[in-house]
């Protein structure tokens, strides 16, 4: 099966793709940096990682926290986050409907065996 994953590269280098956005909703859907990371079979140290990458990449934090009590702490998106997400999940659609043909006929052509994953 052929498909395009898209990557946004940002002038400064820094990356948003696939993985950064299924993130961004995990925190959007749970309001948990480790709850999202959980539903991804992520540890917390990476998601957090990844979330930091976000934030240094842009003006505004894209993600916010509050350290937690006795129920634990919790994040969410800011404005910027939701824009950012909406804007990607945007792109990944357009993109997709862009290339949908051209992946058919790389589809038709390619061979069924998958052979090594270069």
């Amino acid at each position: 099966m052929a498909e395009v994953r898209l990557t946004i590269v940002l002038d400064s280098g820094a990356r948003i793709g696939p993985g950064k956005a299924a993130l961004l909703e995990g925190i959007q859907s749970t309001g948990s940096i480790s709850a999202a990371a959980r539903a991804m079979g992520m540890d917390y140290k990476r998601a957090w990682v990844l979330i930091e990458s976000i934030n240094q990449a842009f003006t505004t934090p894209a993600v916010t926290r509050s350290v937690g009590g006795r129920g634990g702490g919790s994040a969410s998106l800011t404005a910027l986050g939701e824009d950012l997400l909406q804007r990607y999940r945007k792109l990944e659609i357009l993109t997709q409907e862009l290339a949908k043909n051209d992946l058919m006929a790389l589809r038709r052509k390619s061979a069924s065996d998958r052979g090594p994953k270069v």
